[in-house]
This record gives C-alpha cells, sequence and structure tokens, in this order.
C-alpha cells in the first residue's frame, strides 16, 4: 500500500480526522492543541494521527491538499484546513450542522 493510499483509508474510515503533531492525550504543538481543543467542544468522536515524525506521510498530505502547514482536519472525507478555517466556520454556525449532516448521514 502506497502511503496516499494510507491516507485514504485513514479518511474514510474516521468521520472527523486531525493530521497532527502528537496524538489526542499527547499533542506536541499549541496548534495541534488547540485543534483538539476545538474538536472536545463539539462532543463528537474525532481522531488524531501523529505525524510529526513521518516526513513521508506528512509530504504526501501537503501533496495531496496543497495546505502545507499542520494541522490538516478532514470532515466527511473532505478537507477543510486548520483552525484558522475551522474558526471562521464556527463563527458562521457552519461547524455544528456539518457535524450532524456528517454523523447522521454515516451513523457511527
Amino acid at each position: 500500500m502506497t502511503v496516499e493510499e494510507e491516507i485514504k483509508n485513514e479518511i474514510a474510515s474516521h468521520k472527523v480526522l486531525i493530521y497532527g503533531k502528537g496524538t489526542k492525550t499527547a499533542p506536541m504543538c499549541g496548534f495541534t492543541v488547540e485543534t483538539i481543543a476545538f474538536f472536545n467542544r463539539y462532543g463528537r468522536p474525532f481522531e488524531v494521527i501523529d505525524v510529526l515524525n513521518n516526513m513521508e506521510k506528512r509530504a504526501a498530505l501537503s501533496k495531496m491538499v496543497d495546505w502545507p502547514t499542520l494541522p490538516k482536519v478532514f470532515i466527511g472525507g473532505q478537507f477543510y484546513g486548520d483552525t484558522d478555517i475551522l474558526d471562521e466556520m464556527a463563527r458562521n454556525n457552519e461547524i455544528e450542522p456539518l457535524l450532524q449532516k456528517v454523523f447522521l448521514e454515516n451513523p457511527a
């Protein structure tokens, strides 16, 4: 399996997926901490995949979504960027409806 195929499988396996630095219980950068805190507010399950020391996966992700920085957030299989984008979506009341759609159309 190529690293791109692995990434596609991971994205398909999680309704909300964060590629970040560190894990959900041990984040290794402030932006990953911020993104985890953001999703904790919504009370929905999400996964964090650590790519801090996996340069091949980090490079493949950046190429796939044309977004150079971490974390990279996928909701319902679609790339949404990072917390700068998510915070703007939250201010526009777009996050909760999106999560409702993702979790209702694809029950856990």
